[in-house]
């Protein structure tokens, strides 16, 4: 997990609040070093700083929460794993002669119950991106995650996914190393498990590259994560031949978690402390480990067969809709 002595990284949007704390901490340095009382300055400074952090993340647009899915201090698949286990060990290789970066999983115990969790896995700067291949799995990925999860099915172990990819590689040799049969095979796989699958969106859910782990009874969402068929990037890049266009692209697509959330698309929105999951990582892995034994919990309660029921239905009823 980034560590707190780490030069933050600002968005444009947050650069007026954190204008206002560097002026909260000028003020109170000037007050310790002449002995001046100004805690009732300090405490209404305080107070419109905390007006400020709500009315900024309050209204944020498509294209904002993108960038705080895409912020690279962001808390990582291996971050809440190791963060939120109370045992934890990572298993490699897709038993084809590949062990792919991008894709980690192991076996691990939540709260004392046994399960399997895997995710994409990006980098926290340029190198180590550059050697997860900035989480865009390749065919073998998927190989690897499909065989943790034949194990977690054959030991009745529940699987954990998290989602954190602007898409699968679709690079010319993961095309010659079938990347689209590899995803195929996993979604079709996924929906004959019998054991519990919860999938979590943790930041950027993009395309085949999310969904070839992202069958599951129940989708969650953090609630600055987005979820997306395409990037807005490449969305304006196709309908008006210009990138520039994200923006727009991102509010047509519906990429946010409350726009999941009233499409049926997503189960859950798990909350991120304020300033997103990046200024307060402990605390939203604390959220979305709740979220996770609370869900947890409740698809223990139902058999294989109905758990496969689930799944079929819930797919089956994304994109149904009635004319006005």
């Amino acid at each position: 997990m980034a560590s707190p002595n780490r030069k933050p990284i600002l968005l444009d949007f947050e650069k007026p609040l954190v204008e206002l704390e560097s002026r909260i901490d000028q003020v109170r340095q000037l007050a310790n070093d002449n002995g001046v009382d100004v805690s009732d300055q300090i405490h209404q400074l305080e107070s419109r700083a905390t007006q400020l952090r709500q009315e900024i993340f309050s209204t944020l647009s498509p294209a904002q929460r993108l960038q705080l899915a895409r912020h690279p201090r962001r808390p990582s698949t291996l971050d809440y794993i190791q963060a939120m286990c109370d045992e934890w060990m990572e298993l490699h290789g897709d038993r084809c002669g590949y062990d792919d970066p991008a894709m980690v999983g192991g076996v691990g115990r939540l709260a004392g119950q046994p399960v399997v969790m895997m995710g994409h896995q990006k980098g926290r700067d340029t190198k180590d991106n550059v050697a997860r291949n900035f989480g865009m799995a390749a065919p073998g990925g998927y190989r690897k995650a499909m065989r943790l999860m034949e194990h977690a099915n054959h030991f009745g172990m529940p699987i954990l996914t998290f989602i954190d990819t602007p898409g699968a590689w679709a690079g010319v040799a993961a095309e010659k190393l079938g990347q689209g049969e590899a995803i195929a095979h996993n979604l079709r796989e996924m929906f004959r498990l019998n054991v519990p699958i919860i999938c979590t969106v943790i930041g950027e859910g993009g395309s085949g590259g999310a969904l070839g782990i992202g069958v599951g009874e129940r989708l969650l969402m953090m609630e600055h994560a987005v979820y997306t068929v395409a990037t807005p990037e490449a969305c304006a890049a196709i309908l008006w031949k210009d990138a520039s266009q994200a923006p727009q692209a991102a509010q047509a697509l519906r990429i946010t978690a409350p726009d999941l959330k009233q499409l049926n698309i997503i189960d859950r929105i798990v909350p991120e402390p304020e300033g997103g999951a990046h200024n307060h990582p402990l605390k939203a892995v604390e959220y979305l480990k709740q979220a996770l034994l609370e869900t947890l919990e409740e698809l223990v309660s139902f058999n294989g067969q109905q758990r496969r029921e689930m799944r079929y239905q819930k797919f089956r009823h994304i994109g149904v809709f009635a004319e006005g």
